[in-house]
């Protein structure tokens, strides 16, 4: 006996922040929508953002803040619903917030209490959201698609993508959305891992091992692209806000340029050490601007010149630029273990930027991160979901 289809108007895949989002919209519109999910737990990305304070927003979200190969692409949703939007449903919801350093937002209490805001708006709104629940096929049919599920098969009008990326796959990141896709003759840009540790072999490892657990200010730059942020050294090479920014634009074989006290000039500070304390060595001079450990390392570097009296200006300007401009190659980073974001997905160039719709397929919707717009770290990934939500919500 055939099992009878569930017929509804909106199926939204994947119960993330994207797609909670897009289901209350939907909903909120009179429309009747389902959510899946395979993992148990709704929103578990959301949970463990922010060290478990979710970092919800930026209040200076905008345009300039999201890498895609059609950089454009992001303006008309990000204007639909501003970063001023959510954090009026926070204030709503009377969750206490604050701001940290570069505008970033953070619940003072739990990310949970952003879930449970989200799941909220959905269950007030009518949206049915059903969890371990796993996709078996979806195919298009004359008034939009099938997706047949391990709970029975369902009918819908318009079919919602918002599985994510390939990001933290302990957490059940997958490459589904990709598949997806490309089934329905959508274009995928190549992925790789955005927001992780940066990784180095042989013996500049062995050298960084040693500086395990400091972590200063810099300001770090790939070609174009600067940030100014903290570096944490650590037992496999890199890490810390600085290197997680640029590592969303880093390819194999960039070389990074990381100036290591940025508003300092350490050859003037050199040239001065050198009048005031002669006697001194130079590792000595360099630790009054970098730790101990790392000044040591910097001056091994460039030859381990002795007592800086002894030492030519030649030799200080070198070891100077070491400081300004410390040049390193990565051999690759950590991947999508401890990846905070996919970099790359499917092609807006076959989304509408006004709907979030498949231009060539009717009533198939993308958002959040299994698009091509990967947000910089601080607040701007969760903004893309809520603003590529809300938008497609208002349509699908």
């Amino acid at each position: 006996m055939t099992t009878p289809f569930q017929q509804t108007d909106v199926i939204i895949i994947g119960a993330g922040a994207a797609g909670l989002m897009c289901a209350a919209t939907s909903a909120q519109r009179g429309r009747r929508v389902v959510v899946f999910d395979h993992a148990q737990k709704i929103g578990e990305k959301i949970r463990i953002s922010g060290g478990g304070r979710c970092n919800f927003t930026n209040l200076y979200a905008g345009p300039q803040n999201y890498l895609s190969q059609n950089p454009r692409f992001c303006i008309s949703a990000l204007q639909r619903f501003t970063q001023h939007d959510f954090i009026d449903l926070i204030r709503e919801q009377n969750i206490a917030y604050h701001e940290r350093d570069h505008g970033q937002l953070f619940c003072d209490d739990s990310a949970g209490q952003i879930i449970d805001l989200l799941v909220g708006r959905c269950k007030t709104a009518g949206a049915r959201l059903q969890m371990n629940t796993h996709i078996i096929n979806i195919t298009p049919s004359e008034n939009g698609y099938t997706v047949e599920t391990d709970h029975g098969p369902f009918a819908c009008q318009s079919l919602v993508i918002a599985s994510g990326g390939k990001s933290i796959p302990k957490i059940g990141a997958s490459g589904f959305g990709y598949h997806i896709a490309k089934r329905f003759g959508l274009r995928v840009v190549p992925m790789r891992a955005g927001l992780a540790p940066l990784t180095f072999e042989g013996a500049l490892l062995s050298q960084l091992k040693e500086l395990a657990g400091i972590a200063i200010d810099v300001r770090i730059r790939l070609k174009k692209t600067e940030f100014s942020e903290a570096l944490l050294f650590t037992h496999r090479g890199l890490s810390g806000p600085a290197i997680l920014q640029i590592s969303s634009y880093w390819h194999e074989g960039d070389e990074l340029r990381i100036d290591l006290v940025p508003g300092t000039d350490a050859f003037e500070v050199l040239k001065t050490a050198k009048a005031d304390n002669p006697k001194q060595d130079v590792a000595t001079a360099v630790a009054t601007i970098l730790p101990k450990r790392l000044a040591k390392l910097i001056v091994a570097l460039h030859g381990n010149p002795g007592r800086i009296v002894e030492t030519s200006d030649k030799v200080l300007r070198r070891v100077a630029q070491g400081i300004n401009d410390w040049r390193v190659t990565p051999s690759g980073s950590e991947g999508y273990r401890t990846a905070e974001v996919t970099v790359g997905g499917v092609d807006t160039r076959d989304l509408s930027s006004k709907t979030m719709e498949a231009k060539t397929v009717p009533g198939l919707y993308f958002i959040g991160e299994v698009m091509d717009v990967t947000g910089e770290l601080g607040g701007f990934n969760f903004q893309w979901a809520w603003s590529s939500g809300y938008t497609a919500g208002q349509f699908a």
